[in-house]
């Protein structure tokens, strides 16, 4: 693997959740276009999607990808070493089978020997690793500034007045940064990456920069396709299901709407869809990504959020003007409001 090398180099490690290995790869993009030589490391499943969808150029001279192998076991093998699709009771086990990697991501360090680290928000061992070998290392995180920096002054003062109520903001924190893997609280792990972080943090705030997988649930799903009939808008819905496939309900719903909607269930090029002139309006969850892109192309955002930094974006959006919240009824939503809302912005 050892290159010689006349431009700087950068080793980029995400989560390994698609939400974070997409605006990680789009960095690298826009780092070797400056001619930077980028190791984008992650794990062989990861990759594997990386290459079969042709994002970058494969083993090119400016972008490598570099395997990362995680101690394997019974209850987490390979083809699970990634969030996407994984079953919600292995998710345990899959930020200490990353902790277990450091050895390996030392191996991979003292053989490509980078200028620098960029990693993510659950990992402080990469950079205490890159310390080890006295490399520079760097914290990206791929959600918005308004998310984090509540999250930030809450663990730091937490009796200080808050932009969002405090019993909402102990509820998004706790789904954000609740729980404790390898004896260490996720909130422990987020400061411990942000103190390790070399005088600044990347944040996701760049035009051409796409960014947690999650999945609405089947009720909310009904109600979100009963609004959009009674809307009676024409619309594009790229939807996924937990665990893959869903042909039995993504059938049913494709002969409801065969008039006016086309529903798919795979990626989807949103950034492209956004910018056609006929799109008057963007059905959201808030993550960081599609408010970044929903924002940059001038479609006003219908707002949807679930949780972790959704409702501090669906905030953001609000406040700026440029979207409307649906409103939720005891935690649920109500399809005569989702057409209500989708109907006030359209119009």
């Amino acid at each position: 693997m050892e290159l010689q090398q006349q431009n700087p180099s950068i080793l980029m490690l995400p989560w390994l959740a698609q939400g974070h290995i997409s605006p990680y790869l789009q960095l690298a993009k826009k780092l070797s276009a400056r001619n930077f030589i980028i190791y984008f490391c992650s794990t062989p499943i990861n990759l594997d999607s990386i290459r079969k969808i042709g994002n970058v150029q494969v083993e090119s001279s400016s972008i490598q990808l570099i395997d990362l192998h995680l101690p394997s076991s019974p209850r987490l093998p390979p083809h699970h070493h990634t969030t996407r699709s994984l079953p919600p009771h292995l998710f345990p086990f899959l930020i200490p089978a990353f902790d277990a990697a450091k050895p390996n991501f030392s191996n991979i360090l003292s053989t490509l020997k980078p200028n620098l680290v960029i990693y993510d928000f659950l990992q402080p061992w990469a950079a205490a690793a890159a310390n080890e070998q006295d490399v520079e290392s760097v914290m990206f995180l791929t959600t918005g500034a308004a998310g984090i920096s509540s999250a930030v002054r809450y663990f730091k003062n937490p009796n200080m007045e808050h932009s969002i109520q405090e019993v909402e903001l102990n509820k998004y924190l706790l789904q954000w940064f609740g729980g404790t893997e390898n004896g260490v609280r996720n909130k422990d792990r987020f400061l411990e990456c942000l103190e390790r972080s070399s005088n600044m943090v990347l944040i996701n705030t760049s035009r051409m920069i796409e960014a947690h997988e999650l999945f609405i649930s089947k009720e909310d799903m009904e109600e979100i396709a009963m609004g959009l009939e009674l809307s009676k808008i024409c619309f594009i819905w790229a939807v996924r299901f937990q665990g893959g496939e869903n042909t039995a309900l993504l059938g049913g719903f494709s002969k409801r709407f065969e008039e006016r909607g086309l529903m798919v269930q795979r990626w989807v090029p949103q950034a492209k869809i956004l910018g056609h002139s006929s799109i008057g309006g963007f059905v959201s969850h808030c993550g960081w990504n599609s408010t970044l892109e929903g924002i940059i192309n001038g479609v006003p955002i219908i707002a949807m959020p679930m949780k972790n930094d959704q409702p501090f974006n669906a905030k953001v959006v609000t406040e700026l003007g440029v979207g409307i919240k649906v409103p939720r009824e005891n935690g649920k939503l109500k399809s005569e409001e989702i057409a209500r809302i989708i109907n006030e912005v359209i119009e």
